[in-house]
């Protein structure tokens, strides 16, 4: 058991890097965030690289990771196409990510115009966002959804699977990130170090084969 709690990742690599100048205001911090209202959702044009590395990762077990970061795509067609994108992640408990989208980024689709949507998401949804997610598609037949997931979420709960499959029957593409997915999210939603040369993608070491161990699974349940 002592050897497992040292896994635990610390704050630096969950992506709350700790520098001084956060020391202080710590202890003032924690006190705050209670007193938070309860749905709070922070949106960013880019997500620093340090959430990117750790959140993003492919991995089988997802210790520590519980924040979904939503990168989304957003192409309007009416008279003329507008495409918007940014990113989401959710700060509580209280609204996830891809509801935060539902409820701020697209609170109403007008039926006279088309939407195209791909969400880059760091993993697949939860029964109760899925649930959500083919409602939307369903009232909403001009909407277009893709969703290209890095690791995919409780897949052995039946109840998982099943809430899976009727986000399909919706109409909704459900994808598995390969490594260049994971390369245009670098490119085109991470922050670069100011006055730095955008720096390559570097892929970890096992990034292929996790990605074709979920597209596995997700064939499987599919």
């Amino acid at each position: 058991k002592m050897a497992e709690k040292q896994e635990e990742p610390s704050n630096t690599q969950n992506g709350e890097p700790d520098n001084a100048e956060e020391g202080e205001g710590k202890k003032k911090k924690k006190l705050k965030r209670e007193d938070l209202p309860p749905f709070e959702i922070v949106t960013g044009e880019r997500l620093p690289a340090i959430f990117f590395k750790f959140q993003f990762r492919n991995v089988e077990y997802s210790s520590g990771r519980n924040k979904t970061f939503l990168c989304y795509v957003l192409e309007t067609q009416g008279k003329e196409s507008v495409t918007s994108r940014g990113y989401l992640e959710d700060e509580h408990a209280a609204a996830h990510a891809e509801m935060a989208f539902f409820n701020t980024i697209l609170p109403k689709c007008e039926s006279s115009l088309r939407y195209n949507i791909t969400w880059y998401v760091s993993s697949s949804p939860c029964v109760t966002c899925a649930d959500r997610i083919t409602e939307t598609l369903k009232k909403n037949k001009n909407l277009r959804l893709t969703i290209m997931v890095g690791r995919l979420f409780m897949w052995e709960e039946p109840e998982m699977q099943a809430a899976l499959k009727k986000m399909k029957s919706a109409g909704c593409k459900l994808r598995i990130m390969k490594p260049q997915d994971f390369e245009y999210v670098w490119q085109n939603f991470v922050e670069q170090e100011e006055g730095e040369e955008a720096k390559a993608f570097v892929p970890w070491e096992d990034i292929q084969e996790n990605f074709q161990y979920y597209e596995e699974k997700l064939a499987e349940i599919l």
